[in-house]
């Protein structure tokens, strides 16, 4: 029987279709839940609503559904999360599993290195939280930091507007002062934990086929200067309306100047020499080690 895997972040929901053999991307969802948790103080009710209705929809292909929440979810105060739990129970039938951040980093990793013979750094970044390996057939190095990119977005709501006002090295600085990051260094970096693959094909930044190792969920990569140029690009360049103009889920782009602004800060730090942008996330991890 196919099996579907939800999982909920501070601003996506990715989900996931596996048949025995093989796992297949399904349409996800934006809901605000970290930016609309910080304006309310508590889980805004029409994304619990949005969140249920999601789920609830899934049945139509699978009855055999996993459904997990990280980052924001994790913070959750005690009484709010229980009524949470007990909510999702009761409107689903499906219980809501919490994967706190060392274990979706793990997990993330395992799915991102499956095919990866040489050293890698794994980053994985999230609304509210970042996580960052490094891996040479295990993981040698972990950091986790609790902050993501809804905290830039708050800092400069800007880079959501058709043309960025704040600079790129700006938010860079910003970001490295407030990131944990590694001591060791790698040549490859893998971005993973998000759809970092569909945003590079979709956003007009340049790349190439992957040639350093064969996964076909991670078909495309570019070099460091190319991406520190195409990043600049996105930031001064490139504009945000005209993709949300085209794309099924323009709320998407919300933060993606921020997720590209971290992306090259932990590439820089480690000394990557080529940038891997994949659509992985905790589902491989999952399969194997969860549920």
């Amino acid at each position: 029987m196919e099996k579907i895997i939800v999982e909920v972040g501070s601003t996506c929901l990715k989900i996931d279709k596996f048949d025995g053999e093989k796992v297949e991307k399904l349409n996800g969802k934006t809901i605000q839940f970290k930016k609309h948790y910080n304006e309310d103080k508590k889980l805004r009710e029409n994304d619990i609503k949005e969140l249920i209705k999601s789920v609830n929809e899934l049945k139509s292909i699978s009855t055999d559904i996993y459904v997990c929440g990280t980052s924001i979810f994790r913070t959750l105060e005690e009484n709010e999360k229980k009524e949470f739990f007990n909510r999702f129970k009761t409107e689903t039938g499906y219980n809501f599993n919490i994967i706190n951040q060392e274990r979706e980093n793990e997990l993330t990793v395992f799915g991102a290195t499956r095919f990866v013979k040489d050293k890698v750094c794994v980053f994985i970044g999230g609304g509210g939280s970042t996580e960052i390996s490094i891996f040479d057939k295990n993981i040698k190095e972990s950091i986790n930091t609790k902050f993501g990119v809804i905290d830039v977005m708050q800092e400069f709501p800007d880079l959501a507007d058709d043309i960025a006002t704040t600079d790129l090295e700006t938010v860079k600085s910003y970001i490295k002062e407030r990131l944990n990051l590694p001591k060791e260094k790698a040549d490859i970096i893998i971005l993973a934990g998000g759809a970092h693959a569909y945003f590079a094909q979709n956003s007009g930044i340049k790349y190439e086929n992957n040639t350093l190792y064969n996964d076909i969920a991670s078909p495309i990569m570019m070099d460091i200067e190319t991406r520190r140029k195409e990043t600049e690009r996105y930031f001064k360049e490139i504009s945000l309306d005209e993709i949300r103009g085209r794309v099924d889920d323009p709320e998407w782009w919300y933060a993606t100047r921020a997720m590209s602004a971290f992306a090259l800060v932990v590439a820089e730090e480690i000394g990557a020499k080529y940038v891997i942008p994949t659509n992985i996330a905790m589902v491989y991890g999952l399969l194997n080690n969860e549920i």
